[in-house]
């Protein structure tokens, strides 16, 4: 198990690089990071752009055309982005030039999100239960399979089938777990949201897991800890849900658009929805704008009084509003 990704790359398909095109900035992104010296966006084809200060969008050479859907940095220079295919890359550039770590096509899940504890350590997770960790900066990976998430009916079935068939084991847990959508590191401590209301945390740096009891039903999509160290979990038809795991509120957001991503600058919480939604929560008052050409926003980050946001169609810059 300890080298599964190694193994498994090995008789893989070999990655395409992504096609270098006049107006990169136009297209489908899924997620967008300020790495402190740059905005690095990830998305359809492998697309990959950075941005510096007041230059205009640059195209990344990447080895690889899966649909990306999340990127993080630790430091200016080195990130991961993760996608389809199972997919890793790795700049050590600033986000110019990207190597692949890992690609899977044969596995036929995608990754979903990718975070970092420290430059060595970090995970990536995606479709029915995906979980990979790497300990030497995303160099090579590890499969997991987190067993606190199992239905207690079936705790006793897969542990005999372990023993028993492997094979079997393995055909069976591929897809026994929920879609794992988004992970949060913060304070030395780990969170991790995805479908059925799936809200778990780990205070041992991803060795083990605790589920949250289930308030909801529907898939979460983003997680962020608030300024007095609250949780805000959201996702499917606008719902969203504020004090995880203490006294739980559900936010009025009126509107039924699917929550993506979150964000927070000064106090100020940014939740970004499909149909173009933003939803804005200051000084505990909930409201929402909409950008005019409806493009859903998949992500976006504060920057210099701008919302940089990475749509459906592109790249859209919204001035923050006071």
């Amino acid at each position: 198990m300890a080298h599964l990704a190694a193994a498994e790359s090995s008789d893989q398909i070999a990655p395409q690089s992504a096609l270098m095109v006049a107006h990169p900035e136009q297209t489908l992104f899924t997620d967008i990071t300020d790495n402190g010296d740059a905005l690095i966006a990830v998305g359809k084809h492998g697309t990959i752009i950075y941005k510096k200060a007041e230059q205009n969008w640059t195209q990344a050479e990447v080895p690889i055309q899966s649909l990306l859907t999340a990127v993080t940095f630790k430091g200016s220079d080195t990130g991961w982005a993760c996608g389809h295919d199972a997919s890793i890359l790795k700049t050590t550039d600033g986000g110019k030039t990207w190597a692949v770590k890992q690609y899977l096509p044969k596995l036929e899940k995608p990754c979903l999100d990718i975070e970092f504890i420290d430059q060595q350590h970090g995970f990536a997770v995606g479709a029915y239960g995906m979980f990979f960790e790497t300990f030497d900066g995303g160099e090579s990976w590890t499969k997991r399979f987190i067993n606190e998430f199992v239905h207690p009916d079936d705790v006793d079935y897969l542990n005999d089938l372990k023993e028993q068939d492997p094979e079997g084991y393995e055909l069976e847990t591929a897809f026994i777990l929920p879609h794992f959508n988004r992970l949060l590191v913060a304070d030395n401590k780990l969170y991790l949201v995805g479908e059925m209301g799936l809200v778990a945390k780990s205070e041992d740096v991803g060795k083990t897991w605790q589920k949250f009891e289930q308030f909801y039903r529907g898939s979460f999509f983003a997680i962020d800890e608030m300024a007095n160290s609250e949780l805000l979990v959201a996702g499917l038809r606008g719902n969203a849900f504020m004090g995880i795991g203490e006294q739980i509120e559900q936010l009025k957001t009126q509107k039924t658009a699917t929550i993506n991503a979150i964000t927070e600058q000064d106090n100020v919480i940014y939740m970004f929805a499909n149909s173009g939604v933003i939803f804005t929560l200051k000084n505990g008052k909930l409201t929402s704008t909409q950008l005019k050409n409806g493009h859903s926003i998949l992500a976006g980050v504060v920057k210099n009084n701008r919302l940089i946001l990475a749509t459906e169609q592109g790249i859209t810059e919204v001035e923050v509003k006071n």
